[in-house]
């Protein structure tokens, strides 16, 4: 299993933006994004964190739906 890297937020929502996410607001230090697909909409919301920690990019990722392998490699 690879280890989640510990990234500052900037990077975080860089790659997820590669993978389809769209920032639709921020409030505070708490960025909302959002992926349309055919029949639903997903929302995720990343704290604006220097670093995020790894608890909390995991569970972002399990959100996303996306494995660490793919996160890598959108980074």
């Amino acid at each position: 299993m690879t280890k989640i890297p510990s990234l500052n937020y900037e990077k975080v929502i860089k790659a997820l933006q590669r993978d389809g996410w769209v920032i639709v607001r921020q409030k505070g230090s708490h960025i909302r994004l959002q992926k349309h697909t055919i029949d639903k909409t997903f929302k995720l919301t990343v704290p604006a964190h220097k670093p995020i920690k790894r608890s909390t990019l995991s569970h972002i990722l399990k959100q996303a739906d996306l494995s660490i392998q793919r996160f890598l490699e959108l980074l």
